[in-house]
């Protein structure tokens, strides 16, 4: 049932705690297989005979099916349970790991990587509508998605560190094999901790049509976005694909206009801050994905370093991620979610504007360390407060579509992003190496050029922020699920 009492602090309990740490573990498992392929691309590209047309669809397939299927996936959530999807999702994942972790092919890997990305789209939005549900509006909640905004930022530094160790280490098949061992760890936390639910809706009521063509639209723009930098964003194929796209989300939000039961209800932007904290989120995740996007083929193709120097080169971040998103979810009580999130895409774009200066015999310690520590002490901030702004008077029945919303949009900002800064970045170096520059010194250039353009991204996400309402969660007094007392031992 819903009631709309204050809960006292679940957090504070032994089953609070382990319940935050399982729901986290399981957003980790998550981010970090968006990243943790990238290192280990040259080692695949040679074992299973790539094209290097072909290649970009191992980290991209993911993106994919995870961007595509998410809406989806956030009201399945909220329709049908939200632990009978999260199993579902993880075992997925679990899965379809073991058949990319044996695959022969190229083709069978990439079919694997796609269903890791339907898994994932079917986990994360249950695992944070878990969240939002479970840890009461306040405090518990800020520290909680404090937590779950930290892990976001850490996961993909770290994605790229344990490749580079299991690259260099079992080998590059160890970067599949190591989900269905992480997914088999967490299944029975997952019936412990979270109660099950029963159905909130019948079969009969769930609105098929909108689920179609949502699905349809969010596949074919976000495989459109991908594959721009490639067919050109000019080409007949690439404008088709876009337009096909716009033209069946707007079928989507006709057809949701019409159904007694959507899918999709369109009233949840009216709450407070959900349209301008997704856009916060969309235009400064595609700024964050640069930094990782190009200082990895900058370390690699420009300074020569191995996978597991590469890994390595990106742990200081993970620290100052997780020690930044532990004094923004503080912050958030005392200031609010808007100066956060606008002083923290202030802090980041510096950072990343730090790094757009890369020259081609860069230090680690000079060049590269202290850009990316600005950038993470600024960008674990702004994820925290978008986070929080996003979830807060979420009624609990829809805080499934609520997570899938800000998941989705971080998504599509690392689609566009990629999509556009590679584009930029690959015609200033093209240009360079036409004019006789050494590849060097043009690809130095050209990944300058996309760090540039992250960090204008980053500041045009604080002005967005500044329209954001600002929440600071004592007031806000959504619906929270009673949870029933479960002894932690069956």
């Amino acid at each position: 049932m819903l009631t709309e009492v204050e809960a006292p602090s679940f957090l504070a309990t032994r089953r609070g705690k382990l319940t935050l740490a399982l729901l986290c573990a399981i957003a980790f498992l998550d981010f970090v297989d968006g990243s943790i392929t990238n290192v280990a691309l040259p080692t695949i590209r040679n074992s299973l005979h790539f094209s290097l047309d072909g290649l970009q669809w191992v980290p991209s397939a993911y993106l994919l099916t995870y961007g595509g299927f998410m809406l989806l996936g956030g009201r399945l959530a909220d329709l049908f349970g939200r632990r009978r999807v999260l199993v579902t999702g993880i075992l997925i994942i679990g899965i379809s790991s073991m058949v990319g972790g044996f695959a022969q092919s190229a083709g069978v890997l990439i079919a694997a990587r796609l269903m890791q990305g339907l898994g994932a789209a079917l986990t994360l939005p249950a695992a944070l509508s878990i969240l939002t549900t479970k840890f009461a509006e306040g405090r518990d909640r800020h520290t909680a998605l404090g937590a779950w905004g930290g892990i976001a930022g850490l996961a993909s530094a770290a994605g790229v560190l344990l490749g580079g160790l299991l690259v260099e280490g079992p080998g590059w098949r160890w970067v599949m094999f190591v989900n269905p061992i992480a997914c088999a760890l967490v299944l029975l936390p997952v019936f412990r901790l979270i109660e099950g639910e029963r159905g909130r809706r019948r079969l009969a009521n769930f609105d098929g049509l909108g689920a179609l063509l949502v699905t349809g639209g969010m596949l074919l723009l976000v495989y459109a976005l991908v594959r721009a930098p490639i067919a050109g964003w000019e080409s007949a194929r690439t404008v088709g694909e876009l337009a096909g796209a716009f033209a069946l989300l707007a079928a989507f939000l006709l057809n949701e206009l019409r159904q007694r039961e959507p899918l999709a209800p369109l009233s949840i932007f009216r709450i407070n801050g959900l349209g301008f904290s997704n856009l916060t989120q969309l235009v400064a995740f595609a700024g964050v994905l640069a930094l990782f996007f190009f200082l990895t083929l900058y370390m690699q193709n420009v300074l020569g370093y191995s996978p597991l120097q590469t890994g390595l080169a990106w742990l200081p971040l993970c620290f100052a991620v997780a020690i930044s998103a532990g004094i923004a979810a503080q912050l958030l009580s005392r200031v609010g979610t808007r100066p956060v999130i606008v002083v923290g895409a202030v802090i980041a774009a510096a950072g990343l504007y730090m790094l757009s200066r890369i020259p081609v015999d860069g230090s680690y310690v000079a060049d590269l360390l202290p850009g990316t520590l600005v950038l993470a002490v600024g960008g674990a901030a702004v994820f925290v407060g978008v986070t929080t702004a996003a979830n807060a008077g979420v009624p609990a029945d829809k805080a499934g579509l609520a997570a899938a919303l800000l998941n989705a949009s971080q998504q599509l900002g690392g689609a566009l992003g990629l999509a556009i800064f590679t584009a930029v970045a690959t015609s200033r170096t093209n240009h360079l190496l036409a004019s006789g520059t050494p590849v060097a010194h043009a690809q130095t250039s050209g990944f300058q050029r996309g760090l540039l353009l992250g960090s204008i991204f980053l500041l045009v996400s604080a002005v967005i922020a500044l329209r954001a309402t600002n929440t600071r969660g004592e007031t806000e007094k959504p619906a929270v699920e009673a949870e029933p007392e479960v002894p932690l031992a069956a």
